[in-house]
């Protein structure tokens, strides 16, 4: 387990957002003065025409020197332009960093809707995905895969030795900031999130490269076309040419499906390309410690040499093949041949690297899920990595907080789950702090299984399987009510208590919804069962005769409560876990309160 950090975010993020925003001043000044530059240039070049050509004052070469400045300048400001795209995103990223740490980040990020289901054992109960879920708060990644990586990760618990590793990476990651945002920058355009299955799908796709002759034939036609035009212009017949275009258009007729195939999905992906091809390029340089990053790095490099240079040229060749798009070049291109030559190319990158590929998309996945994680860790100083324990099932923790409420107001507790303690029997008022605290427990065990740290003073934690009933709900269209939904999802917990690891159960107001005897006799059953199995966990209840199941041995349950007081009409509650059973209720108070006659 690590130490917390001794350093705050927020002076970091401050003072980068400062550097990056007068860079945006400096640049957006820049490119105004190169728009008027441009105009001078393009007004010197007319008036230059006008005096060499119209009033034959100057030479007629005088109009290059206007050009040439007109060229260089345009260059110039084309770069000055990316650079301003790419600050302006910068500028956004470090804003939207220190809207973390002041908790305004709901709704900014990527939610993970797309992996809501219902019949997780515990994602929709714990707030995994959707909006203003954990996954919103922590992911950075730039890639879809790269978010199912970390989607993964938080649905299911690593092996004790992956976490470890894991951990190892995030430490050594957590400090990274300019290698986080050159992530964040990649590709010239602000995408959230690119797609890459298209390139995966495309490159598994096995196709041998050209025959050498082929590829002869297609330059011989591409060069004869050409020779054959320059020769048109210089003496005035034209039928060689038609000969030589139509030969080489049967040519590519000839070619067109294979062509067709070889290009297939890849030429609608040139900006997809180039975020892949500037993440890998971002990752490339640095250089790793831990076990996992060092993997990850020799997965991105064949002989030695970086994949990023080999998606450049992937990208280079669609970027030909955009080209075509262009009615000017289009004429040159069915000229030349254009498509059938970069249809070759295509084929060979894809004999050379297509099996390859998926491999660097799944590796580029894990580092975006590990990035994820150090900027959990960097955003949370005072968050620790749990250590993960292998002789027995265990949950301890001390100063645990929920990572999604606000760190000045959460309130810190204790939860110590172990082969003594195995069940916590938490009673207590409504609105006391009983959900939260499971929600607490939970999604803090989430992150220590996927290998990411916790909000915690310190914590122990062993490998199990969650299973929680806390937002279980009727279906009108499935025809479910909320009892019975409750059940089958208790049914599904048990199950998972049964297999290997052990479970951590999370259940709130088990069966509250059948009458109190049949509660009772049912909740004793469920947690005998569950107990039985090795699981430990927490169930609440509002019904005080379910506190006295803890007095049963076998069962190595003890109950808790939390407090609340009445003060000038209005409920105060502490939010800190007490020991024993809760003395008093708040139901009719709060009617009264509220003007109810009871």
């Amino acid at each position: 387990m690590t130490e917390q950090l001794d350093y705050t975010p927020r002076p970091e993020y401050q003072r980068r957002l400062e550097l990056r925003t007068k860079e945006l001043k400096h640049l957006e000044t820049l490119h105004q003065s190169m728009g008027r530059y441009r105009i001078l240039c393009f007004v010197l070049i007319c008036a230059f025409a006008y005096a060499s050509i119209g009033a034959k004052l100057l030479p007629e070469s005088a109009i290059g020197l206007p050009l040439i400045a007109f060229v260089v300048l345009a260059s110039r400001h084309e770069r000055i332009i990316r650079r301003l795209s790419s600050t302006r995103k910068s500028v956004q990223l470090w804003k939207l960093g220190l809207d973390r740490l002041d908790g305004r980040w709901d709704g900014r990020g990527a939610s993970g809707s797309r992996f809501r289901s219902s019949d997780h054992p515990y994602s929709e109960d714990l707030n995994l995905f959707g909006p203003g879920s954990l996954f919103e708060l922590i992911c950075a990644a730039r890639t879809r895969r790269g978010e199912d990586r970390l989607a993964d990760w938080l649905s299911y618990p690593a092996l004790a030795e992956e976490i470890v590793q894991r951990q190892q990476a995030v430490q050594e990651l957590t400090d990274r900031l300019d290698l986080r945002e050159a992530l964040a920058l990649s590709g010239d355009e602000a995408t959230a999130c690119v797609d890459l299955r298209p390139l995966a799908h495309w490159a598994e796709q096995t196709m041998s490269p050209p025959p050498p002759a082929t590829v002869l034939f297609a330059w011989f036609f591409s060069i004869a076309a050409v020779a054959t035009t320059i020769y048109a212009f210089a003496v005035g017949i034209r039928w060689p040419v038609e000969i030589a275009v139509a030969a080489g258009q049967i040519f590519a007729q000839m070619r067109r499906k294979r062509d067709r195939a070889a290009a297939d999905q890849i030429d609608r992906m040139l900006k997809d390309l180039a975020v892949l091809r500037d993440l890998l390029g971002s990752l490339e340089p640095e250089s790793f410690q831990s076990e996992r990053l060092r993997a990850i790095a020799a997965r991105l490099a064949i002989q030695g040499q970086p994949v990023s240079a080999r998606i450049r040229r992937l990208a280079a060749i669609v970027a030909c093949r955009d080209v075509m798009r262009n009615q000017f070049f289009s004429l040159f291109g069915i000229l030349l041949l254009w498509n059938t030559h970069t249809a070759f190319a295509l084929e060979r990158w894809r004999a050379e690297n297509g099996p390859l590929t998926v491999d660097w998309i799944e590796a580029l996945a894990d580092f975006e899920a590990l990035v994820s994680l150090a900027r959990w860790r960097y955003e949370r100083p005072e968050s620790v990595f749990p250590t993960i324990e292998t002789d027995s099932a265990v949950v301890e923790a001390t100063g645990l907080v929920h990572p999604l409420l606000p760190r000045a107001t959460a309130i810190a507790n204790d939860v110590s789950l172990n082969s003594v303690t195995r069940i916590y029997i938490v009673s207590g008022s409504n609105m006391s702090g009983k959900s939260t605290l499971m929600r607490t427990t939970g999604v803090n065990c989430v992150l220590g299984l996927a290998g990411g740290p916790v909000c915690a003073e310190s914590m122990r934690l062993s490998i199990l399987h969650i299973g929680a009933s806390l937002n279980t709900n009727d279906s009108l269209n499935a025809g479910v009510s909320r009892f019975y939904a409750e059940i089958s999802r208790l049914k599904q917990i048990v199950d998972i208590a049964a297999a290997s690891p052990p479970a951590l159960f999370l259940l709130d107001e088990i069966l509250h919804g059948t009458n109190s005897h049949d509660r009772t006799l049912g909740a004793e059953a469920i947690l005998h069962a569950l107990s039985k199995s090795g699981a430990m966990g927490m169930v609440t209840t509002h019904d005080l005769a379910l506190a006295r199941i803890a007095e049963e041995p076998e069962l190595h349950a003890i109950n808790v409560h939390f407090q609340d007081e009445m003060v000038d009409g209005k409920m105060h509650f502490d939010y800190k876990l007490h020991p024993g059973v809760v003395a008093r209720s708040n139901a009719i108070p709060l009617m009264r309160a509220v003007g109810l006659d009871v």
